[in-house]
């Protein structure tokens, strides 16, 4: 992919497929270290699917037989020595506590690091795409944070979906 912002996406998608009513989109950037962490509780993974998931002839769609997201996420960790891991746990083995936790660290001093891309869209894409799934979002740079939960914007805007166009413009 050629930013990141789409690999959030990808992730995040998954998110809301497997069932999570909140996902978070976590930024922070230290120095020239980045980490990217999506967490949802979804239905989450069994040990042996999170192996599979780094496999691009791994996927659970039918329309097609391959799943790219992942394993272009961890080839663009590991191109700037970076790292990918992938915790999970299973509704089944946790009714409470259950969901995935996906973890992408970059040297973004590295030549052959992917630039961030607008995250800004694919966030509102999340939220158009999915009104009734919560996202919260932040970035912290070096100690400056930005923060969007939807959560908030539901207390807010009481009945106005967030798909709305109002709330979509604003």
């Amino acid at each position: 992919m050629k930013e990141l912002s789409l690999n959030i996406l990808d992730v995040a998608e998954n998110s809301v497929k497997a069932g999570a009513t909140l996902t978070q989109i976590l930024l922070t950037e230290r120095g020239k270290a980045l980490t990217l962490e999506i967490v949802d509780e979804g239905c989450g993974m069994s040990e042996d699917v999170v192996r599979s998931v780094i496999d691009p002839f791994y996927t659970t769609r039918t329309t097609r037989k391959v799943g790219m997201g992942i394993p272009l996420l961890k080839l663009a960790c590991e191109q700037t020595d970076g790292k990918l891991t992938i915790s999970s746990v299973t509704q089944e083995a946790d009714p409470v506590n259950h969901g995935t936790h996906v973890t992408a660290t970059f040297n973004m001093n590295h030549i052959d690091f992917t630039p961030l891309g607008d995250v800004s869209s694919s966030v509102l894409t999340l939220i158009q795409g999915h009104p009734d799934t919560d996202f919260l979002f932040r970035h912290d740079r070096n100690g400056h944070v930005v923060e969007l939960d939807t959560r908030q914007l539901r207390e807010v805007l009481e009945d106005v979906p967030l798909n709305s166009y109002d709330v979509m413009e604003w």
